[in-house]
């Protein structure tokens, strides 16, 4: 009986082994990722000097709203809350849809210095964006577009690295004979992108449109430069003024605001994670 219970017994699986540990050490990656977002919402509910409270504080206040009222007395941080969401969105939409639209062109058209063009296009990314500011503020200026969203908008609506991006996605993504099927179908060049190419590059899509969101969310000098009405604040300048302040710094309050400007970041990325994931994921599925 038991040299039978003893045939039936497996050997330990060195790839289960080897999985549990890989699992494991992405479980504590996650935890340490997520662990400065969480030290944030503590210190955003509590008094002003728990961030430097020794042991550090690890449990939530009570004080969040009564921080985020001086917040509120401090700014006007709902207008450039509203603000923010206006610029990164319209940047978003328009750098997603012209970037998709050149990346396209690049990717499956034929024209006249096709190569150069694209080469161009990469050297631009070459050049530190703090060259670029004086002669753009000059132009913003020459069109009275100084203390206005047009000043932020327009000179992001498209980049570099989102034509490269797409370019080189659709590339791989897009193949001949579904474009060949389209035209034999009837169907013209732009109707061809937009029921063909679009929905096979969504996930690219919506990783270009994630980062470019971020960028734009998180700028801070263009803004400064261009910016004079506090009315027209981005959420990165209403922040930075509450550096300000004759009595120190109060933490509590800059991480309650710190902590809600957050939130539209990490809604935007839940709505397109699905997406994104499946960009990342198409590639190890075999049909």
């Amino acid at each position: 009986m038991s040299t039978v219970a003893a045939k039936k017994r497996k050997p330990d699986d060195p790839g289960l082994v080897s999985k549990t540990l890989f699992n494991l050490v992405l479980i504590i990656g996650a935890l340490l990722s997520i662990f400065p977002f969480y030290w944030m919402f503590v210190v955003a509910t509590n008094e002003k000097n728990a961030a430097f409270e020794m042991p550090p504080l690890l449990v939530p206040g009570m004080e969040f709203f009564n921080n985020f009222q001086r917040v509120l007395e401090r700014t006007d941080f709902f207008q450039s809350l509203l603000n923010s969401i206006i610029v990164a969105s319209a940047v978003t939409v328009s750098v997603v849809f012209l970037c998709t639209l050149a990346g396209y062109a690049f990717a499956k058209y034929e024209f006249p210095l096709k190569k150069t063009l694209f080469v161009f296009v990469i050297a631009t990314m070459l050049v530190p964006a703090q060259l670029s500011v004086l002669p753009q503020y000059v132009i913003m200026a020459k069109l009275h577009w100084i203390d206005s969203y047009k000043a932020l908008i327009v000179p992001a609506m498209v980049n570099a690295f989102g034509i490269f991006w797409m370019r080189q996605y659709i590339s791989s993504a897009v193949h001949p004979e579904l474009l060949e099927a389209g035209r034999i179908d009837g169907g013209g060049h732009f109707r061809i992108f937009w029921n063909i190419a679009i929905p096979v590059v969504t996930p690219a899509m919506a990783t270009l449109g994630i980062l470019n969101f971020m960028n734009v969310w998180n700028d801070f000098f263009w803004p400064l430069v261009v910016l004079k009405n506090k009315e027209h604040y981005t959420i990165q300048l209403a922040l930075q003024q509450l550096f300000t302040n004759k009595d120190g710094l109060d933490f509590g309050m800059i991480m309650s605001a710190t902590f809600t400007a957050t939130l539209p970041l990490l809604i935007v990325f839940l709505l397109f994670s699905r997406w994104v994931i499946a960009g990342l994921t198409s590639g190890a599925i075999k049909s």
